[in-house]
């Protein structure tokens, strides 16, 4: 993880950090050496916010909704009270559209794949959010998001809002 002090800022590149100390066995390899934790991270409250601005892929998958998940599932085992706000805007705003405008604007028949790992991040109590200009941008409208989405006036300004009130933000 690249860590960018002045802005708050994190750049996930492959693993939450928290969440990465295994040993050697537990990767399946029988090696005898392990790895060494030297710098053990132990959080107690953890407020992060996700800038979803771009859609980032693992095969099918978004990075982003996988890191959240990552996340939640540490926390819960660590015990570590957490709040968790998702800013969907740019290229990645119409992972929030509700089927029929999925289907419209991506121009399939699936309907939205994501609403299933948007509704389980949801019921573990992520708050989801579409930036305002984004669907401005696209002549989308509260109705044609997923129910259990919020929108907000912008997202940068979202995001600055939250960093001052102690998240961090998170980049997929």
């Amino acid at each position: 993880m690249k860590l960018l002090p002045a802005a708050g800022i994190l750049l996930i590149s492959g693993c939450i950090a928290f969440s990465c100390a295994v040993s050697a066995s537990e990767l399946g390899n029988n090696a005898p050496n392990e790895i060494r934790i030297d710098v053990p991270v132990t959080l107690k409250y953890a407020n992060v916010v996700f800038n979803m601005d771009h859609a980032a892929f693992s095969g099918d998958t978004p990075v982003g909704l996988t890191h959240m998940n990552m996340m939640l599932n540490r926390f819960r085992q660590n015990h570590i009270q957490w709040k968790m706000v998702a800013v969907f805007h740019g290229d990645a705003g119409y992972m929030l559209l509700d089927d029929e405008t999925y289907n419209v604007v991506r121009k399939t028949r699936t309907g939205n794949p994501y609403k299933a790992m948007i509704q389980g991040l949801v019921n573990q109590g992520v708050q989801i959010e579409e930036c305002a200009a984004t669907m401005k941008n696209n002549q989308w409208y509260n109705s044609n998001l997923m129910p259990e989405v919020k929108v907000n006036s912008g997202a940068d300004g979202r995001i600055i809002e939250l960093v001052q009130q102690g998240y961090v933000m998170l980049q997929p």
